[in-house]
């Protein structure tokens, strides 16, 4: 028999208003845990408001009804703006590349995103859901945190979500034994060559400083000499701009002891590659003698002393262009000459050996194999001054060995490409021709992936995809480095590896009988980590990554 106190209850309007969220309970309980376990970027307010209208009394039952069907879609949009995954620009701007993906690439990317662990949280939490439920009124729970959570929105730094995580205290960041300059950003002095963070890491404060910083970039460049000496030593340049290799990729992949390191005379240990993504990688490398610019200004003309290969041109090097794929997926040759104005023409590919088979379904080249060529071509000029810019791929997201299907292993082609780097390095040391070489890596392969990101994935330039291996070598000098090689520790950018050809210029380091390493690498210009794509920035203040998506609100980057 009905209890008529019960029934007369549970109808009233007060129970109703309280059941309005209903099955709604387990998304928001779900949020709750994935927020606690780092995968969700809690946006309260917007919750809170969703949560407001499944509460909001409704007699018609009809029209309660279509509010559930409403707020299904709303509820989707909603749980995946408050996830790390790409949004819709993001989707939409890079639509025409995906479709160029070969489908087994596609396949093997969307099984990526099936994270086991949030599959055995959601389980867990419905489990819990359902068991409670029976006792406890969960909308009362639920509503509960949603206004605890946005009460710590509203109050700010003082209060944390997560343990540990109250503000920082005040930190100054001056570049450390930087070169001695002093510059003025929105009228605030800048000592060194990174902008003071002193203030709180509010997000208002920290938009701040990054226009200080941006403003801080664009009166840094490289000083180039009008004219080399007389007794100016002629040498060869190669710069070897490799995609998807990171410091933290190489440590997964196991290779950090491999052979190649110790032909290395100096090695960056923390160099911010500044992007995530190879058109923007490539552009900012040929830019090099400048300061750092925002994405968007790397797609508008820079002055004329920004290009690297330019300054070098105009000192009687020969500027050449070697590509190890053909440069059609994202217009990369395009882009190369449109912004980073590198007209040389593309070194021949005919008969070269294919290792691998891009993403795309075109061929990528062995590294040894076009090497050797751009040696034989070298040797018919001996004596010329040569710059050459050379873009490789082999280690990119989805590469795949010829009749295969599936994507290579990442460490058995990074195997492959340090080995055959190895061998390159040993015949130029054997050589003895005089040559400089640069390894800069466009950004790195995001192997083991994070909280925000799936392997393989990178919308976000984090501070473990940016943070790139970059290395010099000479050959064929007088009196070669000895012993381990040099490491810069400071954080640096593009503009070291510029100022480190402008100070080698004149090639007399290749004829000296001693070289003055210290001297040689002191002072050169540090660059805070700030790394940018066109819907996400992520900076290093006060020693935390923070990331803003989509122009949106700074939020601490998971780690």
């Amino acid at each position: 028999m009905t209890n008529p106190t019960q029934t007369a209850v549970s109808s009233s309007p007060f129970w109703q208003y309280w059941r309005g969220l209903s099955g709604w309970n387990f998304y928001f309980l779900a949020k709750f845990g994935l927020l606690w376990a780092g995968y969700l970027n809690f946006h309260a307010m917007q919750n809170l408001v969703f949560m407001a209208f499944l509460l909001l009394p409704i007699p018609n039952s009809k029209l309660h009804k279509i509010r559930h069907w409403i707020a299904i879609p709303i509820g989707f949009a909603l749980f995946w703006h408050d996830t790390w995954l790409p949004g819709p620009e993001s989707i939409l701007s890079q639509g025409s590349e995906v479709a160029g993906f070969s489908m087994s690439y596609v396949i093997d990317l969307v099984t990526r995103f099936i994270n086991w662990q949030m599959v055995g949280l959601f389980f867990v939490l419905l489990v819990a859901w359902l068991f409670l439920s029976q006792w406890l009124r969960i909308t009362v729970f639920t509503v509960v945190i949603m206004m605890w959570l946005n009460l710590i929105t509203l109050v700010g730094p003082n209060f944390s979500l997560f343990p540990g995580g109250q503000a920082t205290g005040t930190v100054t960041t001056t570049g450390g034994t930087a070169a001695a300059t002093v510059a003025t950003a929105d009228a605030k002095p800048v000592v060194g060559d990174i902008p003071a963070q002193t203030a709180p890491p509010t997000s208002a404060n920290l938009n701040a400083w990054l226009s200080s910083f941006y403003a801080a970039e664009q009166k840094r460049q490289t000083t180039f000499p009008a004219t080399l000496p007389a007794d100016a030593q002629p040498f060869e340049l190669l710069v070897i701009n490799i995609c998807s290799i990171s410091w933290d990729d190489v440590e997964a992949a196991g290779l950090m002891q491999h052979p190649l390191w110790s032909h290395f005379d100096i090695v960056f240990k923390h160099f911010n590659s500044a992007t995530s993504y190879s058109g923007p990688a490539a552009i900012r490398l040929l830019r090099a003698s400048c300061g750092q610019p925002s994405h968007s200004d790397l797609y508008s003309p820079a002055a004329k002393q920004c290009y690297l290969f330019d300054n070098l041109a105009a000192l009687g090097f020969k500027t050449q262009l070697m590509l190890g794929h053909n440069g059609v997926f994202g217009d990369f040759l395009k882009e190369m000459r449109n912004y980073g104005d590198i007209q040389a023409p593309l070194m021949d590919q005919k008969g070269l050996k294919q290792n691998l088979v891009a993403f795309d379904g075109s061929p990528v080249y062995s590294e040894l194999d076009q090497l050797h060529r751009w040696n034989e071509n070298e040797l018919k000029e001996p004596g010329t001054r040569t710059a050459t810019f050379y873009n490789i791929l082999p280690l990119h997201d989805g590469n795949r060995f010829p009749g295969q299907s599936k994507p290579a292993d990442y460490k058995a082609r990074a195997q492959v490409m340090f080995d055959e780097l190895d061998t390159f390095f040993t015949e130029l040391e054997k050589s003895g021709r005089k040559v400089m070489v640069v390894i800069v890596p466009e950004h790195g392969g995001a192997l083991k992936g994070d909280k925000m990101q799936v392997s393989g994935l990178r919308d976000i330039p984090s501070p473990k995809i940016t943070n790139v291996p970059t290395a010099v070598k000479f050959f064929g000098m007088k009196a070669p480095h000895q012993g381990a090689p040099i490491e810069i520790d400071q954080p640096s950018s593009l503009l070291a590896v510029s100022e480190l050809v402008s100070r080698a210029l004149d090639g007399k380091m290749f004829t000296a009988d001693s070289v003055n390493w210290d001297q040689y690498t002191s002072n050169l210009p540090q660059t805070a980590p700030v790394s940018e794509n066109a819907n996400a920035v992520v900076i290093q203040y006060q020693n935390k990554p923070y990331v803003k998506l989509n122009g949106g609100e700074w939020v601490p980057y998971p780690e």
